[in-house]
């Protein structure tokens, strides 16, 4: 025999906090008891070695756990789209920095650690048995406390979802010019005729939150993910196929920078250049929510299919970012801008004597991904949005409060990438505020969950990560910053060019 307990609806804590038991309050929570023979069914025939989600019912109306019908190929085209992005194309311009070996060391080692903390998160989706934390900030309020982990977790998860919406906005908005005037052909007459940057990025919002409209849950973008990964795949093959195949530019150089000026300069570039490897790796944030989206059983519990999934994901995106690093970085060596990595490099070097096909297939692939990046990235700000609804309301939001959270997400987003289009800038910075998401609290969540031996190897590991992890996001900010200060910030406030 066994106990299961359940969480009632009423006692919700916001962002899907766990609730905790009160010792002298008998109704809290309501106790179950299940049989647990591996075949006899129960709750109106339902087999007892099924895992019903959360047992909570507010899983049911939220669109990250509405449906939870997803398989293999959707949890391994969610991961792709997620995890290629515009930060891929500026790993040569960290490599300008490190120099070739120690730029392949800290690829290399940045790829396996990782790798290592999406595995911890999937295992523990599932630490409890009958329970699955289906949200990142849940398992994070779970670990570390609703204090804490709320104080700790809030701000990575949202800006991650939400300032990755704002920065697609931007480039994206930039891209869309870029491929106009390939379009047009160039001269004076497409410049005239060509939209505002403003208008550019209203252009994109709107198609982003018009595909948004149609999809209601995070399974229901399977098939854009799908459309997003074979895109990232398809623009990483092109742009690294058609860099060796045009050959290294005149004048290329790979050793190091010496523009440095003083030893906190040199600093400053090289954790820079450490920040943007570590941040080119993202969609942490998302793992637990693509993994709640798959059933899961007993016998077939939903760690083993997420886990296959991102083998496979991870697979081809290290055969994308990898020779696009490497080849990129040989073929333009020290040239490549850091505004817009290598798809700048090779329009300027070698668009001249590039199709204009060519040059537009490669933006339009970018333009498409970064739609479908836009509406996985999107999800767990509308989950969120939702869940205040929910909780207040203790239903299922109707269709059109649905679509008022997206018009009002995309209108926000919309506002905040018009008035701050140089966030770009404040990347460096931000992002290493928000780095211990990916690559320290898994480590720790691990050690409070599972609990592992002090004088065993996962504790030591777990530990040293952390610690490891946390220090990198402290010397990455202290590098943003300095660097910041020195070069200056060119804030064109509602100003995009």
């Amino acid at each position: 025999m066994g106990e299961v307990a359940v969480e009632s609806f009423i006692d919700q804590l916001p962002l899907h906090q766990t609730a905790t038991k009160d010792p002298n309050d008998d109704q809290q929570l309501q106790v179950i008891t299940v049989e647990s023979r591996s075949m006899s069914t129960g709750f109106n025939g339902l087999s007892n070695d099924r895992v019903v989600g959360e047992l909570n019912p507010v899983d049911a109306w939220l669109p990250i756990t509405e449906s939870r019908n997803g398989n293999i190929f959707y949890a391994v085209f969610h991961l792709i789209s997620s995890g290629i992005g515009s930060q891929a194309l500026l790993l040569p311009v960290a490599f300008a920095a490190l120099g070739w070996t120690w730029g392949v060391i800290c690829l290399s080692i940045s790829f396996a650690w990782q790798l290592y903390t999406i595995w911890l998160l999937v295992i523990l989706a599932e630490s409890v048995p009958g329970t699955r934390y289906s949200r990142y900030l849940h398992l994070a309020v779970v670990a570390f406390g609703p204090k804490l982990g709320k104080l700790l977790a809030i701000f990575p998860v949202m800006y991650l979802s939400g300032g990755t919406c704002v920065m697609l906005i931007i480039t994206a908005g930039g891209n869309m010019e870029t491929l106009y005037k390939i379009a047009c052909g160039g001269g004076s007459t497409c410049e005239a005729k060509s939209l505002t940057g403003v208008e550019w990025f209203l252009v994109f919002t709107c198609m982003a939150i018009a595909i948004a409209q149609i999809l209601p849950n995070l399974n229901s973008v399977a098939k854009v993910s799908m459309v997003g990964a074979i895109t990232a795949v398809a623009y990483c093959t092109f742009i690294w196929a058609l860099s060796i195949n045009k050959g290294r530019s005149n004048g290329v150089s790979y050793s190091p920078s010496q523009e440095s000026k003083s030893d906190m300069v040199e600093f400053g570039n090289i954790f820079n250049a450490i920040g943007k490897i570590a941040l080119a790796f993202r969609g942490h944030n998302l793992v637990l929510e693509i993994q709640g989206t798959l059933p899961s059983s007993r016998r077939n519990p939903s760690c083993q299919t997420m886990w296959k999934g991102t083998i496979i994901s991870y697979l081809l995106i290290a055969m994308c970012l990898f020779p696009l690093t490497i080849t990129g970085f040989w073929a333009y060596g020290n040239k490549v801008p850091v505004n817009g990595g290598l798809l700048s490099a090779l329009s300027q070097v070698h668009g001249h004597n590039t199709s204009k096909h060519v040059m537009g297939t490669i933006y339009l692939l970018v333009l498409i991904n970064s739609l479908s990046s836009f509406q996985i990235y999107a999800m767990p700000v509308f989950d969120n949005l939702e869940f205040q609804y929910v909780s207040k309301k203790k239903q299922r939001c109707p269709g059109w409060v649905r679509a008022g959270i997206r018009l009002f997400f995309g209108g926000l987003t919309f506002f905040i990438a018009v008035a701050f289009p140089f966030l770009g800038s404040l990347a460096p910075l931000i992002g290493g505020i928000a780095l211990p998401l990916t690559y320290v609290y898994p480590c720790f969540m691990y050690i409070l969950i599972k609990k592992p031996s002090r004088s065993g190897a996962m504790w030591w590991l777990n530990v040293g990560l952390g610690c490891l992890g946390t220090i990198l996001s402290v010397m990455l900010v202290v590098a943003a910053a300095w660097n910041l200060a020195d070069k200056g910030l060119h804030a064109n406030f509602f100003r995009p060019k």
